[in-house]
């Protein structure tokens, strides 16, 4: 693992008042646009046009949620102006993939939002997370709106509700980025020599930038959704010159640097019984292993240079465009008929509902058929 440096420390952005404020500011933006766009668009979306289509349900909720969701890479790449260096293998643009990913930091699935913007995928990316992070006032609506798995991390617990979760999934009219951190907690020292010396005891690989990957959700997914996926990307994450928290990120201290490395996988590499599966999962981590290591000596990945920035133009309309919906949202509710005000009322309390009892609904004609 990498050790900071007197020349890394001079990297790390200092916390000045202008940049708290700025930080501030635009967190502010995110969570008024992530509410105005979850009230108005994500309850038509999900909840209106879902009841006749699902597959147009999700087109919609993915052209206006993938508008909101690029406001984050704008934040990081073009305020905060974090470098975000890819490497590796190319990813085509609207495939049905699976990928799973080091969890170095809280922040890791939100950097995986640059790579998706950048394959027109950002509306269908899905993520199995722990399902504390579904209880996030707003936030928490949008990754229900999104189909975000939320797990226990007990599989006697998780099994049934993913299992029923990945079947909605099966489409293959639908673009799906499925997110897996096998890992199943972010990386921190105590976790690493713990889980060392669990890997000393029982014979298994000792990592030393990664903690020992779990293999059931993984497994669970590849029996779902083998026959409707085009590949699984093995994507290793790694930071310069510092790990970030949220608040780094809000605040633009840190990192200054953010290396991806991606690795394509054909279903015919992985084999198919679970335990060849977990043996499979390991000596991928194994490889993931060595790749960091090399890369907090070397300070990068083979490879690089896969992708070209972001278009400054392209983010900066389409910030404006979710500032126009934004601001005539916030008119309609507070100036406008105090029936936006009851419509608003009804929306927030079946986000609550929805998103504490993990509700969706299902297309009417499901019913007609069902009663027949």
């Amino acid at each position: 693992m990498e050790v900071p440096s007197a020349k890394h420390e001079t990297r790390h952005r200092r916390l000045t008042p202008l940049r708290v404020l700025r930080g501030l500011i635009c967190l502010l933006v995110l969570l008024l646009t992530a509410f105005m766009m979850i009230v108005y668009c994500g309850f038509f979306s999900t909840v209106v046009l879902r009841l006749f289509s699902v597959h147009y349900s999700r087109k919609v909720t993915a052209f206006f949620f993938s508008s909101w969701l690029a406001l984050w890479p704008f934040l990081f790449e073009k305020i905060n102006k974090t470098k975000v260096i890819f490497s590796g293998d190319d990813v085509p643009a609207r495939e049905r993939v699976l990928l799973i990913c080091n969890h170095r930091t809280e922040v890791d699935w939100m950097y995986l939002w640059d790579l998706a913007l950048r394959k027109d995928s950002l509306g269908y990316i899905k993520y199995i997370l722990k399902s504390s992070l579904m209880k996030l006032p707003v936030f928490g609506w949008s990754f229900q709106i999104l189909e975000f798995i939320p797990v226990e991390r007990k599989w006697e617990v998780d099994e049934a509700k993913m299992r029923q979760m990945l079947s909605k999934f099966k489409d293959p009219r639908d673009p799906l980025w499925l997110v897996l951190f096998p890992e199943g907690t972010d990386f921190t020292e105590q976790k690493c020599l713990r889980n060392k010396k669990y890997a000393a005891e029982n014979g298994l690989p000792i990592l030393k930038n990664l903690l020992l990957p779990k293999s059931k959700g993984f497994n669970a997914c590849l029996e779902d959704l083998r026959s409707t996926l085009d590949a699984v990307y093995d994507v290793t994450i790694g930071y310069k010159h510092r790990c970030p928290s949220f608040l780094d990120n809000v605040f633009g201290v840190d990192p200054s640097e953010v290396h991806i490395h991606i690795r394509r996988v054909t279903l015919d590499d992985i084999p198919l019984s679970e335990r060849e599966v977990t043996s499979w999962l390991m000596d991928t981590f194994q490889r993931k292993d060595q790749l960091l290591s090399n890369f907090n000596s070397e300070g990068y990945f083979p490879l690089h240079g896969a992708e070209l920035n972001l278009s400054t133009v392209k983010c900066l309309i389409n910030v404006m465009l979710v500032l126009v919906l934004t601001g005539a949202f916030t008119f309609l509710t507070f100036f406008s008929s105090i029936w936006f005000k009851i419509f608003v009322s009804l929306s927030c309390s079946y986000m609550v509902s929805a998103t504490y009892l993990n509700i969706r609904p299902e297309p009417i004609f499901n019913f007609v058929k069902t009663s027949l």
